[in-house]
């Protein structure tokens, strides 16, 4: 067996022992990966500027985005505490696996139970953020999943000492009887990530969490299924009721917090009727003067701003108030930049973000509710949102604990993934010596009762067979 799917077949034989183990069991590993984590802080943080300082130079050199560098960070303020933060909140989280879905009596003593469970082993793949290890790990191990993880080169320091001290902790399940020492694991180049997808005997579920190159080179070239998003380009819309002050707050908060998030807003849809008022000019001043944001404008948005009396406002500022051609509405810009289009409605505004968007997060911000509701309706994204920030769209702000990834896909996981999207289900059913060819319509033979058995919202099976 060769060294790669020895490693996709340790990690089976992990998944295998995570499905049966309690909840308590899974409360003492996470506690003690923060533990460990906390204590490795000083050599984490030490990795991780020793992968800063390699990124930078990529970055001066031109062969590192910076946008990559950023999410690389792991020394800012608070970052590393949140990190740790999350591992508690996972925690703190319902155990989403052995829940009954659906219960049903097919006849007296045979009763069939949906059951909720782990999907197995996940191969996550992603660039730079090395703060993903404990996310995955922590839920991985909550939902009862063995995960296989494959960092960006320029976050191999901070994940290898990252990973050091998850599997110091999971070491110590063997007190316990249990082999897991191999439930989290690290691979390091990219001729690992094409073998590992090929090995569709033993990993159930690929998340690439990066690039939209990254995520459409592992859709083209595995056969396991594939949970991700290839882009982030998510828009805002400014419908005519829009108020001025939310207007400001919203578009500020979704383009500048974290220009470099996928759930920053990369596109502004604006009403047309604000093009001719003062509502328009003191948008594009609070983003462009205040904010530093380049907007990048299509014919009406742009002469806009440049009519006699308001390009006085931007003198200083005209380099960042530019016309934008067709690729602007395609582009996931990562940085402080936003490119403008004036529409005539609503109506109109879903059919650009339904035709250019990614179907990641998309809002409406207006007065008027029944024109949420349609937008909400209209728009295919796995989130809308009415008068909030794009930037919401994360597990962790949904109450998810943390998140494995956020998913564009229409499968069973979609939006931000927490521990729910890390689940699947099974049939159990439980008879008494019942042979299936004594059903049916001849003559001698039963019936089915297919009568619905009442379920209280978190039962097991030892709650419902007690």
């Amino acid at each position: 067996m060769d060294n790669i799917t020895q490693i996709a077949f340790n990690a089976r034989q992990a998944a295998n022992v995570l499905q049966t183990i309690t909840t308590a069991q899974k409360s003492v590993f996470l506690n003690q990966i923060y533990s460990k984590l906390a204590l490795a802080k000083a050599d984490i943080l030490a990795a991780n500027k020793v992968d800063k300082d390699l990124a930078l130079k990529q970055v001066e050199a031109g062969k590192l985005s910076s946008s990559l560098y950023k999410r690389l960070d792991l020394e800012g303020a608070g970052k590393f505490e949140t990190m740790l933060q999350g591992i508690k909140d996972i925690d703190q989280l319902e155990d989403p696996a052995g829940k009954v879905q659906t219960a049903t009596k097919l006849d007296n003593g045979l009763d069939l139970y949906r059951v909720s469970c782990p999907v197995g082993v996940l191969l996550v793949i992603f660039e730079a953020r090395p703060e993903v290890v404990v996310n995955i790990a922590a839920l991985a191990l909550k939902s009862g999943n063995a995960a296989i993880l494959k960092g960006g080169k320029e976050s191999f320091h901070t994940c290898s000492a990252i990973s050091k001290a998850i599997r110091e902790a999971l070491d110590a399940a063997g007190s316990e009887g249990l082999n897991l020492a191999d439930a989290v694991q690290i691979v390091e180049s990219r001729q690992d990530i094409d073998a590992l997808l090929k090995q569709d005997k033993y990993i159930d579920l690929v998340i690439p969490r990066g690039s939209n190159a990254l995520v459409k080179y592992i859709q083209w070239n595995t056969r396991i299924p594939v949970l991700g998003h290839a882009d982030g380009l998510c828009s805002t819309y400014v419908a005519e009721s829009a108020k001025l002050d939310l207007a400001k707050t919203v578009v500020v908060d979704a383009k500048t917090t974290y220009p470099a998030a996928c759930n920053s807003t990369e596109t502004l849809l604006v009403h047309a009727s604000h093009l001719k008022t003062a509502f328009f000019q003191e948008l594009a001043k609070t983003l462009v003067v205040d904010n530093g944001v380049t907007l990048k404008c299509d014919a009406a948005s742009l002469a806009a701003l440049q009519k006699e009396g308001v390009a006085e406002i931007f003198k200083e500022h005209k380099d960042k108030i530019q016309a934008s051609d067709d690729e602007d509405y395609d582009t996931e810009f990562l940085e402080l930049t936003l490119a403008v289009k004036a529409v005539d409605s609503a109506e109109q505004a879903v059919e650009h973000i339904n035709e250019h968007g990614s179907k990641h997060t998309d809002a409406i911000l207006t007065e008027d509710e029944a024109e949420a509701n349609r937008f909400m309706a209209g728009v295919d994204a796995a989130g809308v949102y009415w008068n909030a920030s794009t930037r919401f769209a994360d597990g962790f702000r949904y109450g998810f604990g943390a998140e494995v990834g956020v998913s564009t896909n229409k499968t069973h996981a979609r939006g931000p993934v927490g521990l729910e999207g890390l689940v699947i289900y099974k049939y159990r059913l439980y008879g008494q010596g019942h042979a299936s060819g004594n059903y049916g319509s001849g003559e001698g033979q039963k019936e089915y009762l297919h009568e619905r058995i009442e379920l209280k919202g978190n039962d097991t099976i030892a709650t419902l067979r007690g």
